[in-house]
């Protein structure tokens, strides 16, 4: 059975021996939900990539420290996978990074396509970032992640054109396309950016502008997946052509 992972700020210049306190919501669903008990072995992650296996020495009221038995530090993903997943209606968003966290996307950017049923504004715009970040951080404990993937801000069609001329390699699934994504060349290294479309399709013109910045269209197969499961689909297949499933 695997330990529980619990993630802290920071865990730089940690070292066996030393005593790691954890505090805050965190600490307070480990001791009060969880029922963390002293002695019980833990696993901590900065999500840095630095994570540290100990025995809890003490619980207290939202809070409770860890003897550091090991420490063991990762690389950074390389190559690094970027999911740009356009909103989706219901939780489906949700659904998409939990998934899409757990397969191993580095960078999950919220695109605001224009036949999107589901729309950010204001308030609303806040409280759907936290939740997909707050989503992406719960899978990353769940799949022991000891890199956290980060959710940015929404993005329009314009600055989603520059996410996809900075990639090395950069996909847009389109049930049109004719060129499959097993004929694409995938880089050992660099950034590997995935465009999902909306539940509508995407439009036109915003094609021409991926296709414009350097994006090649690509097709996963006769089947026409959902918007929330076609990104999981993709990224899937291209990362077993990656060292990083090797």
């Amino acid at each position: 059975m695997s330990l529980p992972v619990h993630l802290v700020e920071s865990l730089a210049g940690v070292s066996v021996g030393q005593v790691v306190e954890v505090t805050g919501d965190e600490a307070h669903h480990a001791v009060a939900v969880r029922r963390l008990r002293e002695g019980e072995q833990v696993v901590l992650t900065d999500g840095l990539g630095t994570s540290v296996t100990g025995e809890v020495a003490a619980t207290g009221k939202r809070v409770f420290s860890v003897q550091v038995a090991s420490v063991e530090s990762t690389e950074r993903p390389d190559p690094a996978f970027t999911i740009v997943q356009a909103l989706p209606k219901g939780d489906r968003g949700e659904l998409a990074v939990e998934v899409l966290t757990e397969v191993g996307v580095d960078l999950v950017v919220p695109w605001a396509a224009s036949r999107s049923v589901a729309v950010w504004k204001g308030e609303r715009a806040a409280k759907s970032h936290a939740r997909w970040q707050a989503t992406a951080r719960e899978a990353a404990k769940q799949s022991r992640r000891s890199w956290l993937p980060t959710v940015t801000p929404l993005a329009t069609t314009v600055s989603l054109a520059e996410v996809v001329r900075e990639a090395d390699l950069a996909v847009v699934l389109h049930e049109d396309a004719t060129a499959p994504l097993s004929a694409v060349d995938v880089p050992a290294s660099g950034r590997i950016v995935v465009v999902v479309g909306p539940e509508g399709g995407i439009a036109p013109e915003e094609l021409k502008a991926l296709e414009a910045a350097g994006a090649v269209t690509v097709r996963l197969g006769d089947e026409v997946l959902r918007t929330s499961t076609a990104g999981v689909v993709a990224v899937a297949a291209l990362l077993a052509r990656t060292p990083r499933w090797s």
